[in-house]
């Protein structure tokens, strides 16, 4: 019989390893960059053309590699981190695994040129699909410049699964960022299609936080330090009232290396419960230094995921260290000189006499005390202005209590207008429910799903016929915002622009607002836009099947939560009328109910025994 196993090409075991190593452009500028900053590089160019489609270009002054050398990199399995197994627990470094320069050329037309500054003469190799073209001496400046041209050129099928350049540009945007953040130290430039997007000077870690995100970072931030045996953390917090509805300004670096770990950002935001508004996410980028052999960080090709061999130690001092910033940046906010005591202003001279000791040395130097006659003409005076324009009521007659009559006369109070009065078969409750009788029982419907569906409705006409019903702002509003949400913000203008949002691109982490849709009440541009970017976060996947439904979904349940507010009567029948005149009144667009109905046999069933 004959054997049927074989050993697979080196092309095609490439591909199949690129599948894991290389998923998209990102994944080639991630890499290429660590492999820089490996090379103890201090400046670090990225040049990118569409997304990373067609080229993608990493410039370095590193160490560079021999002839030799420069022809093993792209070896599988060839690495110059690691030596034996031991070295796994000893990892310094961001790559070890050997993978990553194979699987790029497996996929991609590669071209390398590299020089040691030692050496006179550099190298030149071009590799396509795994296959080298050309392998020759070069005059070139010391370090590597290496260039991805046509990422997936020999695998269409991967290539057709890519992203519009907007989404994939926001990828490498996330991993640009978190390269340059886990190095402050090492200057980096990035140009996308011959646009300066970053330049980005060596220096301290707050300067490159504020050349990244922007100068009003530098009153947003505070410190966090803290040494022990175990580990070491370092970094900085964002101020509870400077928390963002987007996600995204988020970082957590393990021996600079960029991590995604759930349990260390629930140690964070368990610091933060109580001081930012919920649904709302604080800033951050925290360093945590420790002994390699208590991690394991080689769990997946991507190296994002680790393993501690003692996580609540790191849990607990994590979450100490950043209650301590924040403890510190409430106490130092207190004027401990302040005399809380005074209501009002006080002159310098009135509270000198009230902070000043005096002692008093003998009965002549106490104050006079008053005589009886003073004092009982004192007290009159007083007593007559207490009662001044004071009418005692008529005392009602025995039975003559009416408990309706008190009733109405609260419900006046609470609200000036009568217009409850005028129709009490409908009102409101907490400004969240509305009740609605009529013969056969009582329709409790909730305000905000009911909302929703209206709104979703509305919505889903305005884009369908293309028609805006934008409020134009009186002055255009400044919006800063981190540069993927602009990415991504800009990518949905022309989905979500008849809707009202009238915004235009202001650099690459602004945008300036003219107008917003009418149904959104008294609200800052800033807000509104981070929720609306963090709904086409979370709704990222419903997007590409429906984009044009997903959006008004989005956008409704987001608008109904802030239209909660406190309703007259007429208001609160048209919402009824408008609800009952949609096309699906009993559910929201995510399938939640709108109302319950009491019926008299229900509510018959709550008292029976």
């Amino acid at each position: 019989m004959q054997d049927i196993i074989r050993l697979l090409p080196d092309s095609i075991a490439n591909q199949i390893a690129a599948g894991e190593v290389v998923q998209r452009p990102a994944s080639v500028v991630k890499e290429l960059l660590e492999n820089a900053i490996d090379a103890n590089a201090r400046h670090i160019q990225l040049v990118v053309r569409d997304a990373g489609r067609t080229l993608i270009q990493v410039i370095d002054d590193g160490s560079g590699m021999s002839e030799t050398d420069a022809r093993l990199s792209f070896e599988r399995h060839a690495t110059s981190k690691i030596r034996s197994a031991d070295d796994l627990f000893r990892i310094k470094t961001m790559g070890f695994r050997g993978e990553a320069l194979a699987s790029i050329a497996a996929v991609a037309q590669v071209e390398m040129r590299t020089r040691r500054a030692a050496d006179e003469v550099g190298t030149l190799l071009r590799i396509e699909g795994s296959e080298i073209k050309t392998q020759e001496s070069i005059v070139c400046l010391p370090g590597t410049n290496f260039l991805v041209k046509n990422l997936f050129f020999n695998v269409p099928a991967r290539r057709n699964f890519l992203k519009t350049n907007s989404i994939e540009m926001r990828h490498i945007l996330d991993e640009f960022q978190r390269v340059a953040l886990a190095n402050p130290e090492v200057a980096f430039l990035l140009y996308h299609n011959d646009t300066e997007i970053y330049n980005l000077y060596g220096g301290k870690l707050i300067r490159r936080v504020i050349d990244m995100f922007g100068k009003t970072y530098r009153e947003q931030v505070l410190p966090c330090q803290e040494e022990t045996p175990y580990i070491n953390v370092q970094g900085y917090v964002g101020k509870p009232d400077f928390a963002r509805k987007t996600r995204g300004e988020q970082f957590f670096f393990v021996n600079n290396r960029f991590v995604k770990h759930g349990y260390l950002h629930h140690a964070l935001m368990t610091a933060f419960e109580g001081t930012v508004a919920q649904g709302s996410h604080p800033f951050y980028v925290v360093f945590i230094e420790i002994d390699p052999s208590h991690i394991d960080i080689n769990i997946h090709p991507t190296k994002t995921e680790i393993k501690f061999d003692d996580e609540r130690s790191v849990y607990g001092i994590l979450l100490a260290t950043i209650k301590k910033a924040l403890g510190v940046s409430q106490s130092s906010a207190i004027d401990f000189d302040a005399n809380i005591n005074f209501l009002g202003p006080v002159s310098n001279a009135r509270a000198a006499a009230a902070t000043e000791p005096r002692e008093w040395n003998s009965r002549s130097d106490l104050p006079p005390v008053p005589t009886d006659e003073l004092r009982q003409k004192s007290n009159l005076t007083n007593w007559d202005k207490l009662f001044e324009n004071f009418q005692i009521p008529e005392a009602p007659t025995q039975g003559s209590l009416d408990l309706d009559t008190l009733t109405i006369n609260k419900q006046t109070e609470n609200n000036p207008t009568t217009e409850s009065l005028e129709d009490p078969k409908v009102f409101q409750f907490q400004n969240k429910y509305i009740f609605s009788i009529n013969p056969s029982g009582v329709f409790v419907i909730d305000q905000r799903a009911a909302q929703e569906r209206i709104l979703y409705e509305r919505f889903r006409r305005q884009l369908a016929n293309n028609t805006n019903s934008s409020q134009q702002l009186l002055f255009p509003a400044t919006v800063h915002l981190n540069p993927t949400d602009v990415e991504l913000l800009m990518e949905f203008k022309n989905d979500i622009s008849p809707l009202g949002f009238d915004f235009d691109m202001l650099g690459r982490d602004a945008v300036v607002v003219r107008g917003l849709p009418s149904e959104i009440l008294e609200t800052s541009s800033q807000e509104i836009l981070e929720e609306l970017i963090e709904q086409l976060k979370i709704n990222a996947a419903d997007l590409k099947i429906n984009r044009t439904d997903t959006t008004a979904k989005l956008l409704a349940r987001r608008l109904a939560w802030r239209n909660l507010s406190k309703l007259n009567t007429v208001d609160m029948n048209q919402l009824i009328a408008q609800l009952f005149a949609s096309t699906n009144p009993n559910y929201t667009p995510s399938g939640e109910g709108i109302f319950v109905v009491l019926t008299l046999d229900k509510l018959a069933n709550f008292f029976k025994p």
